[in-house]
């Protein structure tokens, strides 16, 4: 399409995933506590003792395990004695990942990578294991921590599983990465499939079909 395609580094994306997970649930935990059951609209029904029970059994029905993660992880690391070792580092790093990606953007309009390691998994398929869907963000990771418009269209298929790729564009250029999505869907059709489901004797697959 015209495009002339070269090579970027961004030596420090490797560390996405550890920054992300200290500096938004210490994020999450700091916002998060206003939601106590007094200014806010859920609060427990049970018979309390006193407020402290109170905001415990509030926050206990009110949030899901996933918040209640972030919170405990937010909390320890920017409690006394960790918050330098920890989230003061994190946010070290996230500088040095910005640091990347204004250098690579010195010699070319928008990167382009992949969205996620591997194709789309299945439903439910990695939901009982927290780690593995953390890991599944490592490459979109670094683009939210340094602040970056992007966005994620299928460019494949493997196994009959979509692979998405990652536009992604220098600060406040969003009109230029959707004008090169909008090149490439010009180009390809792979958004205009659908993954419909059938059953085989190895249990339940899924055949790539294009829309009509």
């Amino acid at each position: 399409q015209g495009a002339m395609v070269v090579e970027a580094a961004l030596p420090h994306a490797q560390y996405g995933i550890p920054v992300y997970y200290l500096i938004a649930p210490a994020e999450a935990s700091s916002n998060l506590a206003r939601y106590d059951g007094v200014e806010y609209p859920h609060r427990t029904a049970q018979t309390v003792c006193d407020i402290v029970e109170m905001y415990s059994k509030t926050r206990a029905e009110g949030f899901g395990n996933e918040v209640k993660r972030r919170i405990m992880l937010g909390t320890y690391a920017l409690s006394a004695g960790y918050y330098d070792a920890f989230y003061v580092k994190a946010s070290q790093v996230r500088t040095l990942i910005r640091r990347d990606f204004g250098q690579a953007f010195e010699s070319c309009d928008v990167l382009l990578a992949p969205t996620a390691p591997g194709p789309a998994f299945r439903i439910g398929e990695k939901t009982a294991d927290p780690y593995q869907m953390y890991l599944s963000d490592v490459c979109t990771i670094p683009v939210s921590l340094a602040g970056l418009p992007a966005l994620s269209l299928p460019c494949g298929f493997t196994d009959g599983l979509p692979i998405g790729l990652q536009i992604i564009g220098p600060p406040f250029k969003e009109e230029v990465v959707l004008r090169v999505g909008r090149a490439f869907e010009q180009a390809t059709q792979y958004h205009m499939r659908r993954l419909t489901p059938v059953q085989s004797r190895n249990g339940r697959r899924f055949v790539v079909e294009r829309a009509a």
